[in-house]
């Protein structure tokens, strides 16, 4: 973790930690060795869903990943957004997709990175006609099909309304794609509220609720099949 700038996802200590020549491990489940030690709070501390730091890092953390009290709460906001757009551009990635962000996300910081760094599709498809593409480039993460279809719209709501994102759903539905709501667990119940509404009567059955805490644990459990060079269906 150290070599990350002290803090990375379980994914990514996944990848790094067996190419550390000096690091032996004395198990069949060096995986679970992993997520047992970082769990330990003598050495390391969790900033939020699959996102690991060091103890003696916190000091020098970048504002992005762990901000201090004078940080705006907007700016948070926005951050723990990009977080979770960038986790499930990986997992679409690791899933044989393309994935795209809108233009004025790929810039945000996500890891020691940017979105950018991490999408696939640097602009759009034109898929379809140029009313609809207007609507599905604002969506917060798109993944692709090899056809260069859309596959998946997910909307990130960390604290704006959901009736914006489910209002674009509307707009995509005629497209066999699946659609995400991507949020906090609290908000569960505001989503099935919303869902219910008449405007959305025809959405009811199509758009899912996944948690940051599912996404996140998605995120690890792929990273580790692809390590083991295996492929397993889960949600998403």
């Amino acid at each position: 973790m150290e070599r990350e700038g002290g803090y990375a996802t379980l994914g990514r200590l996944y990848q790094v930690v067996p190419t550390i020549t000096e690091c032996s491990w004395g198990t069949k489940t060096p995986f679970a060795s992993i997520r047992r030690i970082v769990q330990d709070p003598r050495f390391f501390f969790r900033i939020r869903p699959g996102l690991w730091a060091l103890n003696d890092s916190r000091d020098r953390l970048p504002e992005s990943v762990l901000p201090s009290g004078k940080t705006p709460v907007a700016k948070v906001s926005e951050n723990t957004h990009a977080y979770y757009q960038g986790l499930i551009v990986e997992v679409g990635v690791m899933r044989h997709m393309e994935a795209f962000v809108p233009l004025q996300d790929k810039n945000k910081p996500f890891m020691q990175g940017t979105l950018a760094s991490v999408t696939t599709v640097p602009a759009m498809y034109k898929f379809t006609y140029d009313e609809t593409l207007r609507k599905a480039q604002t969506v917060d993460v798109v993944w692709f099909n090899e056809r260069k279809m859309p596959d998946a719209f997910f909307e990130v709501e960390n604290s704006t309304d959901m009736l914006n994102a489910l209002s674009k759903f509307v707009q995509l539905q005629d497209f066999a794609a699946r659609f995400y709501i991507v949020a906090d667990a609290l908000r569960q119940r505001e989503f099935v509220d919303k869902i219910a509404l008449t405007a959305f009567r025809d959405m009811h059955s199509r758009v899912l609720f996944e948690t940051y805490e599912h996404v996140a644990v998605l995120h690890a459990k792929l990273s580790e099949l692809a390590l083991l060079g295996q492929g397993e269906e889960h949600s998403l």
